[in-house]
């Protein structure tokens, strides 16, 4: 079963500050709540890997995701796969600039390969991108 979620919000900044923010996969990997500790592994940015600890009972140990940006078109795209045994994982994050600012549209889409996965990102992924949304915006309210 694939899990599917697309969301959209708008900030007020400018396409090009939302694209310095989500085009790094620190902020990324930082969002996400199951992800315990991140590693950049290449220079330009485009590769990382997430350990993620999922509250599953088939999967009791730390899950390695291998990740990399597949589309980045600045200011206005990003995307990503990350690959492990337990899932694969696709994020694809839009900006497009609105008359107040830019608006972002994301979509996550999870394909689950144990049971349990699916599940709970069925129940969570919506919160994830949540907790994508308030980075963003403590992000904004941070920057000089």
């Amino acid at each position: 079963m694939t899990v599917r979620v697309d969301r959209s919000f708008e900030v007020d900044a400018t396409p090009e500050r939302v694209w310095e923010f989500i085009s790094d996969p620190e902020n990324r990997a930082r969002a996400i709540s199951v992800v315990s500790e991140y590693t950049i592994d290449d220079e330009a940015g485009r590769e990382a890997t997430w350990h993620v600890e999922l509250p599953i009972p088939l999967v009791r140990q730390t899950i390695t995701v291998e990740t990399e940006d597949v589309t980045r078109a600045p200011p206005n795209e990003v995307a990503f796969v990350g690959r492990s045994k337990v899932m694969d994982v696709k994020g694809e994050h839009e900006i497009t600039q609105t008359e107040t600012g830019a608006r972002l549209e994301n979509q996550f889409v999870v394909d689950g390969k144990l049971p349990g996965v699916e599940t709970f990102f069925k129940r969570n992924l919506d919160d994830e991108l949540e907790n994508l949304r308030r980075a963003l915006e403590n992000d904004l309210r941070s920057a000089p």
